[in-house]
């Protein structure tokens, strides 16, 4: 069985040989497996056996980049979507958003005014060469966009959407469908060219520690639309669509499910979200991945991560519904030895019939 076979199957809710497997270490992580023993010229997908795989196109603004400021620690540059972004070299973090260049909705109109999807938005060279390989790897290989809320902060500044997600809610919704329709129109452009997918993965992270960081309404009114049309999309070419949204989102699940999403990643602990109770209440309509705490994967004694592994996915995998993956990404604490022992473990109980 491949493990487009074990996407497939988990994500219709049926159980295939084990769970499928997939997971994202930083690439200071990567750094010190190699220092610890991963083989020079083998990525951690080749070495571990992940399973997906991907491509998308380039939905940005298509702006001019241009680097402004560059050191031994950092570098400051203005990207394709008009922010400009302050990015350390030696660490894995979230860059600073310094400014932007689209800040009111009159430049927000102004630049849309303009805006083509057309063959020129697509790698071809490159993308179609991923999908001949991830084809003969058997992997899953789904459309990839970063969309919605998430897409959103990186233009125009995370303080200033959600101000205006409370006082201009339509320049709001207007934005994330105009993701949505970029997504659909690079798509169809992306298939009609010979592109074969295997689903969608779809980027919009929408909570924090302890919250969603709009209300269920909020979601409702501005969010929900465009994720439904771009569910319905892929839905309509067969396709299943993979939802990655950080932070605690348990308060939107319930519209996440009628927007269409059938899978949400990657369940982060620390932020309150449990895999356990969540394939519970859930399980029946929405498919699971992640959900496994990266700290246990750190923790002195390793029987906290097989107990980890042991007792959530040795009942979330049960009927189907559930895809192995971190809580969010493999931090740089999780040493290569441990790290293999958590594949073994994902492994040993991930298998159906054992």
């Amino acid at each position: 069985m491949t493990g487009r076979d074990r996407f497939n199957l988990a994500l219709a809710h049926r159980e295939g040989d084990r769970v499928p497997i997939d997971d994202s270490p930083w690439q200071t992580t990567i750094t010190r497996w190699r220092s610890e023993g991963l083989p020079a010229g083998v990525s951690p997908q080749q070495y571990f056996g992940y399973e997906m795989s991907g491509v998308g196109a380039d939905l940005s603004l298509g702006m001019q980049p241009e680097v402004v400021e560059e050191t031994e620690e950092y570098t400051i540059a203005w990207n394709s979507s008009g922010a400009l972004r302050k990015n350390f070299r030696y660490s894995t973090s979230t860059p600073e958003c310094i400014d932007f260049k689209v800040k009111t909705p009159e430049d927000w109109f102004a630049w849309k005014e303009g805006l083509e999807i057309g063959r020129d938005r697509v790698n071809w060279e490159g993308g179609l060469r991923a999908m001949r390989d991830a084809a003969e790897k058997g992997l899953w290989f789904p459309y990839r966009a970063a969309t919605g809320y998430d897409k959103t902060q990186g233009v125009i500044g995370t303080e200033r959407l959600l101000m205006a997600m409370a006082t201009d809610p339509d320049w709001c919704a207007d934005i994330f469908m105009t993701w949505t329709e970029m997504i659909i129109r690079s798509a169809e452009i992306m298939m009609d060219g010979g592109f074969r997918f295997d689903g969608a993965f779809l980027y919009d992270d929408m909570g924090y520690r302890n919250a969603s960081l709009f209300s269920p309404q909020m979601y409702r009114q501005m969010c929900k639309p465009a994720h439904a049309k771009v569910c319905d999309f892929f839905h309509r070419h067969g396709l299943k669509v993979i939802l990655h949204s950080c932070g605690n989102v348990s308060a939107l699940i319930p519209d996440l499910i009628d927007a269409g999403f059938d899978c949400l990643q990657p369940l982060e602990v620390k932020a309150g979200m449990d895999l356990v109770s969540l394939k519970e209440k859930y399980g029946e309509r929405l498919a699971f991945m992640g959900g496994i705490d990266v700290r246990a994967m750190a923790h002195n004694d390793p029987h906290v991560i097989e107990e980890e592994i042991a007792t959530k996915i040795g009942f979330a995998k049960r009927g189907g519904g559930y895809i192995y993956h971190s809580d969010h990404s493999v931090p740089d604490n999780v040493s290569f030895d441990r790290y293999k022992y958590v594949m073994e473990l994902v492994r040993k109980h991930g298998q159906y019939g054992a």
